[in-house]
């Protein structure tokens, strides 16, 4: 793969950090960048995002897109490839895309079934989907998120085969 900004997305559980992990091992000099990483950084006044996000959840969200965006810019700037990994839902892509605007950017989103999320879910060490339903959230996703980029079903593949599929996928690029 070249060098580049790639952004994983997906809904929650669809494997997003395994599979971010596994690519930037692949590759020559790359970063594995987890844009929940920012969220986590704010110790006091933390407002999560939830089914009716206030506005300050929502300024917030965007403060972790901004700062995902700058790190993403200085690494690559410094000679890295940058796996960014976060949720990047709906009309949400466009506004990170924007951010990133002069370097070369390539979305994948992950999106097993929602069955398969659902069995991720509760196989998970944490709970990604407090105050929302599973098939809720996917149904939005899949609805209001612009089918751009490379869209990958991973409901039969395990993180490894998910990768190998990305690289046939970039290689000539």
């Amino acid at each position: 793969m070249k060098k580049a900004i790639y952004i994983i997305t997906g809904v929650m559980a669809s494997g997003k950090s395994t599979v971010a992990e596994l690519l930037a091992a692949k590759m020559k000099r790359s970063v594995h960048l987890r844009g929940d990483v920012f969220r986590r950084m704010i110790v006091s006044g933390r407002s999560d995002m939830s089914a009716q996000p206030s506005d300050e959840a929502i300024r917030q969200l965007h403060l972790r897109y901004r700062l995902a965006a700058d790190a993403a810019k200085t690494y690559y700037d410094s000679g890295f490839s940058v796996i960014l990994q976060d949720n990047y839902y709906g009309k949400e892509i466009f506004r990170i895309l924007a951010m990133l605007k002069d370097y070369p950017v390539h979305i994948i989103v992950l999106c097993p079934n929602v069955e398969i999320v659902k069995k991720r879910e509760k196989m998970r060490g944490k709970a990604g989907y407090t105050g929302f339903a599973v098939e809720d959230l996917y149904a939005d996703f899949m609805k209001e998120t612009p089918k751009i980029g490379f869209w990958l079903d991973t409901s039969e593949q395990s993180p490894e085969q998910s990768v190998e599929e990305i690289l046939l996928h970039f290689k000539g690029e």
